[in-house]
């Protein structure tokens, strides 16, 4: 084999095997969500069983398991930059898989409140060195759809969960629901792919999709000083304050929504609203994460902002949507306005997550995810469904006191989430006014300049 054809074939091999690395890893993405968002899908059944406030419940989805998840993801993240990410994945993956089976055995809010913690301890060491090895095997140019890639595992992970609801919904008989069997089955399974993802991914070369100065391979950086970097550049921050503003709502709805649906319309089927919403999630909120990744990178080609201000778009239309389907009196309205939420929501993941990477300098590219997560989860995992429960709470007990006013609470609590989505476009659009240039400066810092 001539140098040329060896070289040929060496290409088309990385270019399979990157793809391959991408699957894994948005698998193991997959598991991340099915085991973060299960209180959400259950929390109907959770309630019942442990006689839950929509307080607790937001605890339970919200600031017990984003505290633990966001200061834990910082120190790993720094290992990760120096270390073996591979190893730390799989760890992650077994360790959070581990406390999700472990929240089954909850007989009580404050168990099942430290078995989050757990998940949420192992969970940091999942996307931050996952980000960075994606970033190692995809150029600038492509990352965006890359990341938009690896977010399917929110989706697909969701709806899984959803499907698998449904189907023990559906064949339970006469016997009563057990939510923890659901628990049992998607932590064991996350056990045994932990070790998979240790055996077959391979640690790829830091920087080998980006230009760099030889002084900067392997180069380090303390953590103070990564910190004091990234919070420095304008639209890295305008960018992780657009997604946390977003997310706030998106998890606040992923933690109430079915409890709000099964409330205000009683006789629905759960088993078909479980199909539906799995299928939304599975079909439209895919189709969203991915076509904005590609449009994002499509029209970034000639304006870099475009990674801020397609996200601003979608948000601005798609938060109205939610909220006029949430006081629709028809479920069917209800369904297709989360649909068409969904769709457009999963514009910003891919950008938000590719711009985290590209603008920070390749030692720190998982110090940068973790940060971005760190602000991220603190505001919209931490915030969102801690704060809408609690919001809840305080309508029901001081202005919908009527019977049957929890439902009229929670969907007046839901439709504050307006709020943080209009400052999810101030911060978008103000992003878009500046990323070109800090890339260029990115771009700069890389090759040593």
């Amino acid at each position: 084999m001539t140098h040329k054809a060896q070289a040929t074939h060496n290409l088309q091999g990385n270019e399979q095997n990157r793809w391959f690395v991408l699957i894994i890893l948005t698998l193991v993405y997959v598991f991340n969500f099915i085991d973060r968002q299960i209180i959400g899908i259950l929390a109907p059944f959770i309630a019942a069983d442990l006689n839950l406030k929509d307080g607790q419940i937001g605890l339970l989805g919200g600031i017990y398991f984003a505290a633990f998840y966001t200061l834990i993801a910082i120190p790993i993240a720094w290992l990760a930059d120096r270390s073996h990410r591979v190893t730390i994945i799989a760890v992650s993956l077994g360790v959070w898989s581990a406390f999700t089976a472990a929240s089954g055995l909850a007989q009580n809010f404050v168990q099942l409140s430290l078995a989050r913690m757990g998940v949420g301890v192992g969970e940091a060491g999942g996307s931050p060195p996952s980000h960075a090895i994606i970033s190692d095997l995809f150029r600038p140019n492509e990352r965006s759809r890359a990341l938009a890639i690896y977010s399917l595992g929110i989706p697909l992970g969701i709806t899984i969960a959803y499907f698998a609801v449904a189907y023990l919904l559906a064949n339970q008989g006469d016997v009563p629901f057990d939510w923890r069997q659901i628990f049992f089955g998607v932590g064991l399974l996350g056990i045994g792919f932990a070790v998979v993802v240790r055996l077959v991914v391979r640690e790829p070369e830091r920087g080998a999709m980006d230009q760099q100065a030889e002084s900067a391979k392997g180069r380090k950086i303390g953590l103070l000083d990564a910190i004091q970097h990234l919070i420095r550049i304008k639209s890295w921050v305008g960018m992780c304050l657009g997604i946390s503003m977003a997310s706030f709502g998106g998890y606040a709805l992923s933690t109430f929504l079915v409890k709000y649906l099964v409330q205000n319309f009683p006789g629905t089927s759960m088993p078909q609203l479980y199909v539906w919403l799995g299928l939304i999630n599975g079909l439209v909120y895919t189709a969203g994460i991915f076509f904005g990744g590609a449009l994002c990178d499509h029209f970034g080609k000639r304006n870099r902002g475009a990674y801020a201000s397609i996200p601003a778009l979608s948000i601005l239309v798609a938060a109205p949507i939610m909220i006029f389907g949430l006081w629709s009196p028809h479920i069917g309205v209800a369904i297709f306005c989360v649909a068409a939420y969904l769709f457009l929501a999963g514009f910003y993941l891919g950008p938000s997550f590719s711009i985290a990477q590209t603008l920070a300098p390749i030692e720190m590219r998982a110090m940068s995810t973790a940060l971005f997560f760190f602000i991220l989860n603190m505001i919209a995992m931490g915030g969102g469904p801690t704060i809408t429960g609690f919001l809840s709470d305080w309508f029901a007990a001081n202005i919908y006191t009527q019977p049957g006013g929890e439902t009229l609470a929670l969907r007046a609590a839901l439709t504050c989430l307006i709020i943080p989505y209009g400052f999810s476009v101030l911060f978008f659009w103000f992003t878009s006014r500046h990323l070109a240039a800090d890339w260029v400066q990115a771009e700069a810092h890389n090759r040593g300049e």
